[in-house]
């Protein structure tokens, strides 16, 4: 949506929105500007010697980052180590010890809650008194500049502000005039890409002299850029990766207008900086440079006192600088963030201190072990180790799966005994490496009735992607469902648009036919060649993959999968999203092909079900009403979106090689190294428990395959995990060793028999940190299915007995829950006590 306002100018927080004053001072403050030990060359404390209410309850470390006065701090903060509070004391005694006024502050932070919190965090220290501190994100900051400095940015003070869907429509016809699809762009594809170069400051013109002019994609590429580049212009907009380009550019262009904010700023904090990219970088470095003595001197006389904030050579000098962060976080280097700039502070700010904030307030020290014992694997690094006052807690549980499956039925079996023990669903997190991931824990948590929610992303069933495969199958199994037709007319992208679409419509309406069949007879419509081919092709694709379900064919009835394969093939539906320059592809072909895995178990399970009985399983799981609890739900999330966030119990699932780290890392430099950055913040998300669990086969590019352990399991220390194994089969090999897996340190696989490396005595010891591995061919007698069952009207009432696919016969002891949220409490001869929704459960009375 297209915007006037400052990005966190909401209804909610626009009473701490302060206006720019430049010209003048606030109330009083014209004769102090800049005044105090923290205004000029920043040397000194103003922490007086008297104790200030301020430092009370820090530790030894908090205490020295909010007291420093100097050019540049840098606060290394370790995961839960309350920084929040040191940055909010730090800007608080900068204003209650006179050193600045709240209008010198410019504060920094990534999302508009984190700037939110901070500024209701310094008002409740300060009161009014804080009023005038710039506290924002860097977008909203370099709003408020560009509005300010309009005219000399070539923009007028109502600039729009394009948002990624407005670009996302500006791009999509830029591309449909110069008929760029056709070499495969796309407004996903071309957006990032330009949000990355501008990232980078490259606008078109700096990108283009070095573009290979000889590759007609290039040339394409530059052609998009450019008109994209004049559209924004002429509609006097900016989109959101311009915003701080733009402000640096200005800033650069107009030495005297990058004076008036240096002069202004006089104390400068960024929180996590180890995400800023180079644009966030460069806006920093401008904001921090003196103000030269020539400019200076102009500057008063034009009447802005500067008397009082220059040096003996005249020259204002820099901002003081703090920045906060944590080089082990560093995850984001897909959106652009550079850990250089954090990793080589002290270079590009000589003499700056540095302060490590060890002492972490949220986890246990089992955990925290666990963490510095993995991050400690990666170099280039300011060494630290994390460290609690409160114990060392409870061990890590870690769990071998036999499957995917197994692997969420020991998740959501952990989460209701924490949940029987007092834990509220909201303080249980789930967290995975990737989204496709979540097809297996949402099956199985909602047959065992756990409520949860999918956060930052969408339900499984709810995917676009996934949407569109199952109106194929749709399409295939129902030639009647004009819906389904609808969905797939242009999916991927045929040139058929909407009017072709309604003019079928149209057309079998007036005949009397069904829409399927309009699209047979398209010939007709009187559409253009390459339409009507198109429409043609599809048709032929659909009536197809429809005779291989007739019992009447002779090379028999197609299974699901073997539709489902045929379909996205035929369609260009997966090659589509493989072949995508766009990141948000990649994810997406990787459900797809979640989506073939589960045909494919579902063939196994149900080797009689037909394209029917699959489409009619699909419905009931993607059809369950979500559950009602009043402890909450527990969150499901990717490791990136876990950044941040803390919780009681987090498990931490698919902590296997592909997965984590995932594959695609592999060829990139420092890919390895972010993946570890990734999973020991999955690690230090937990307060209290932690849970770490693996398959030994996992569904991958639409294949089951033999997994392997993670490399950074090993690198935990054995006595920190206690290793649980699945309920089907205690032992491996004989019943003498553990099943767990366990990763070789030489990267062969398994352990081999017991002459091998990884089982044995003496220098053939197992690594520590795994018990030994099994056979890969073994086969548990107790494996987790997918299925569920439409159960309609079925009842149940205490002392019923039922039998169970997976568990078995049992009892009920209790239902709880109304229609079709009703909820079976049942004690299982053999696998214990389970909830199950009786709703989809694959249960029968006996």
């Amino acid at each position: 949506m297209t915007t006037l306002l400052d990005p966190d100018s909401t209804p909610a927080n626009q009473a701490s929105v302060v206006p720019i004053i430049l010209d003048g001072y606030g109330p009083g403050q014209g004769a102090a500007f800049g005044a105090g030990p923290g205004a000029g060359s920043g040397a000194g404390s103003g922490a007086g010697s008297h104790q200030s209410p301020l430092l009370n309850g820090l530790n030894p470390q908090q205490r020295i980052a909010v007291e420093y006065r100097g050019p540049a701090l840098l606060i290394i903060a370790g995961a839960g180590s309350g920084k929040t509070s040191v940055l909010t004391r730090r800007v608080a005694s900068l204003i209650d010890s006179r050193e600045a006024w709240p209008s010198q502050i410019l504060a920094i932070t990534f999302t508009n809650k984190a700037a939110a919190e901070m500024r209701e965090r310094v008002k409740a220290l300060l009161g009014q008194g804080a009023d005038g501190m710039w506290i924002s994100t860097f977008h909203s900051s370099c709003v408020r500049i560009l509005r300010r400095e309009a005219e000399k940015a070539g923009l007028t003070t109502n600039f729009s502000i394009y948002d990624s869907s407005d670009t996302r429509v500006t791009l999509k016809r830029i591309i449909k005039g110069l008929d760029a699809d056709t070499l495969g762009f796309t407004p996903a594809n071309v957006s990032s890409k330009i949000s990355k170069l501008k990232n980078e400051l490259a606008d078109v013109d700096s990108y283009s002299r070095n573009a290979n002019m000889s590759d007609p994609q290039e040339v394409m590429f530059v052609e998009i850029f450019r008109q994209y580049t004049k559209r924004l212009r002429d509609a006097s907009a900016l989109d959101f990766d311009d915003l701080i380009g733009e402000t640096v550019y200005l800033f650069r262009a107009f030495p005297q207008v990058a004076a008036l904010y240096r002069r202004r700023f006089r104390h400068i904090l960024v929180d996590e900086y180890q995400d800023t990219n180079h644009a966030q970088y460069s806006l920093i470095r401008e904001l921090t440079r003196p103000v030269t003595a020539e400019i200076a001197e102009e500057m008063e006389s034009q009447g802005l006192h500067v008397r009082n904030v220059q040096d003996a050579t005249g020259t204002i000098p820099g901002a003081s600088l703090t920045v906060v962060g944590d080089s082990d976080q560093s995850i984001y280097a897909f959106r652009g963030a550079d850990i250089r700039n954090i990793s080589e502070f002290e270079r590009d700010f000589p003499g700056a201190q540095v302060v490590l904030l060890e002492q972490n307030y949220r986890s246990t020290q089992n955990i925290l072990s666990a963490a510095n014992a993995v991050i400690g694997h990666n170099f280039d690094r300011k060494d630290k180790k994390l460290w609690s006052a409160d114990g060392p807690g409870e061990k890590i549980v870690g769990y071998t799966a036999y499957s995917g499956h197994d692997e969420a039925q020991f998740v959501a079996d952990e989460i209701e005994a924490l949940h029987s023990t007092g834990m509220a669903y909201r303080d249980m997190a789930v967290f995975y490496r990737t989204n496709a991931q979540t097809r297996a824990l949402e099956e199985i948590l909602v047959r065992a009735a756990v409520p949860y929610r999918v956060v930052g992303g969408t339900k499984f069933y709810e995917r676009a992607e996934i949407k569109d495969a199952l109106a194929y199958l749709i399409a295939v199994a129902n030639p009647a469902d004009e819906l389904a037709l609808r969905r797939v007319l242009n999916t991927p992208k045929r040139g058929i648009g909407p009017t072709t679409e309604t003019a079928l419509g149209s057309f079998a309406e007036a005949n009397g036919i069904t829409y399927r069949q309009a699209m047979r007879d398209a010939a007709a419509l009187g559409l253009g060649p390459k339409v009507t081919g198109s429409i043609l092709q599809l048709a032929g694709l659909l009536d197809e993959a429809a005779l291989k379900l007739d019992p009447e064919n002779p090379a028999g009835v197609a299974n699901v999968a073997e539709i489902l394969s045929f379909v996205l093939e035929q369609s260009g539906l997966l090659a589509g999203l493989r072949n995508s320059r766009d990141p948000q592809d990649e994810a997406r072909a990787e459900n797809i092909e979640e989506f073939v895995a589960q045909t494919k178990d579902f063939n196994r399970e149900n080797p009689d079900g037909g394209l029917v009985d699959f489409l009619t399983q699909v419905s009931l799981v993607a059809a369950a009403d979500d559950l009602d609890d009043e402890s909450g739900t527990v969150s499901l999330m990717t490791l990136h979106t876990a950044k941040g966030l803390e919780y009681d119990a987090v498990f931490l699932t698919g902590v296997e090689e592909g997965l984590l780290p995932h594959q695609m890392s592999a060829g990139e430099p420092g890919g390895p190294a972010e993946e570890r950055r990734l999973f020991y913040v999955g690690i230090t998300r937990a307060k209290k428990r932690l849970y770490l669990s693996l398959a030994m086969s996992r569904a991958q590019f639409g294949e089951v395959n033999v997994a392997m352990p993670s490399r950074y399991l090993q690198e935990i220390p054995a006595e920190l995990i206690d290793w649980k194994q699945s309920p089907g089969m205690a032992n491996s090999r004989g019943g003498t060793q553990p099943r767990a897996l366990n990763a070789r340190r030489d990267g062969y696989g398994f352990g081999g028999s017991s002459g091998s490396r990884g089982v044995g005595s003496g220098s053939d010891r197992v690594p520590a940190g795994l018990p030994p591995a099994p056979k890969p061919k073994t086969e548990w007698a107790n494996r987790i299915t997918a299925q569920v069952r439409d159960n309609g009207d079925l009842t149940l009432e205490a002392g019923d007995r039922i039998r169970h696919v997976d568990f078995g016969d049992g009892r009920v002891n209790q239902v709880t829950g109304e229609g079709t949220k009703r909820i079976a409490h049942v004690q299982f001869d053999t696998s214990g006590a389970k909830k199950l929704l009786i709703k989809v459960a694959p249960i029968e009375k006996i």
